[in-house]
Formats: structure tokens, sequence, C-alpha cells
């Protein structure tokens, strides 16, 4: 991040570092706003999807809400039982619930740019998110809003009653 910002609540999405993530058919670079601006109860992220990649596998929150709006590119969002196109200026909700679960595919030609943002993201929060299609479970709570499932929270995959898996681990588009 840029040390010469110009105030400590407003950022640029130019002055957050992107984090790359990648795996197969999932791919994607996220840059944490809320976090990088102070935000205690609202999470936005900054995503660019690739074309033909996915932003991740195909999950609900059982406590955490969440929406995107997408900001350039289109896509296919697979929402529940159903797949609907996407496009700039859209925005979708995905209240808790397995009705809400969602995954995206750029299936442009030019990346997908979009925001996700989330509620709570209070200074002590635990979710529990599900996977349907490789029936995993991830348990995760965190103390620090700025930290990520990966580097300040405890988090744990569990698939009936196997080891712990990695993120990945079990999903279709992962293997590509």
């Amino acid at each position: 991040m840029t040390a010469n910002r110009r105030h400590k609540q407003v950022v640029n999405v130019e002055e957050v570092e992107a984090r790359q993530q990648q795996q197969g058919g999932f791919a994607l670079a996220s840059r944490r706003l809320g976090a990088a601006a102070g935000g205690r109860a609202l999470g936005c992220s900054h995503f660019e999807l690739p074309p033909g990649k996915t932003s991740f596998p195909f999950h609900f929150h059982s406590a955490f809400e969440e929406a995107i709006y997408v900001l350039e590119g289109r896509g296919a969002l697979r929402l529940g039982k159903e797949t609907v196109p996407l496009r700039a200026g859209d925005y979708v909700a995905f209240p808790p619930g397995p009705d809400s679960a969602h995954t995206l595919t750029n299936d442009g030609d030019v990346p997908l740019r979009y925001l996700c943002l989330s509620g709570p993201a209070a200074p002590a929060t635990m979710d529990i998110v599900v996977y349907p299609d490789s029936k995993k479970i991830s348990f995760a709570a965190g103390i620090e809003p700025g930290k990520t499932l990966r580097d300040g929270w405890v988090m744990k995959l569990i698939k009936e009653d196997q080891p712990p898996l990695g993120y990945y681990d079990g999903e279709p588009l992962a293997e590509k």
C-alpha cells in the first residue's frame, strides 16, 4: 500500500496490493479495500477475474451476507439452481443460506471486474461456509477484521470424517 495516502480512511484500488489465487479453472486477483480503508463492519474487495476462469468454488455462507456489483465485463453467475448472465451495472445480493449458494465465471473475452461487499466484518466473527459440489464445510473464526481466512483466522475445511483439506481440494474446476 502507498505510504502517501490522502487520508487513512480513503484508499484507491491502485494503492492496495493485489493477492493472486489460482488453481485449475479457478483464478482471480483481489484487493481488500474495506480493510485498507479501516473498515470494521463492512467488507469490500475489488476482484478481477480473467476470461474463462471462475472466482471461488460454489458455496454459501451461514452467517455472512455478501453482495457483488459488476464494474466491467460479463459473467455467468451460478446462483442456487440457476445460471444468470451478469454484466456491468448488475448488483446481486447473497443472503445467508443454501438458496444463495453461488459462484461466478467470466464467460467474456476481457477481465471481469467487480466489487464484493460483505457484512458483518466485526472484530469477533464466525462463519460456516458450505460447498455443495465437493461436500465440504468450512468453519472459520477470526478476531482482527484486517486479517483474511489465510493469515489471521482459525479455519478448518472438513469432508465427511476425512482429514483436513486444502481450499481447492475436491473442487471440479481445480482439477482442470
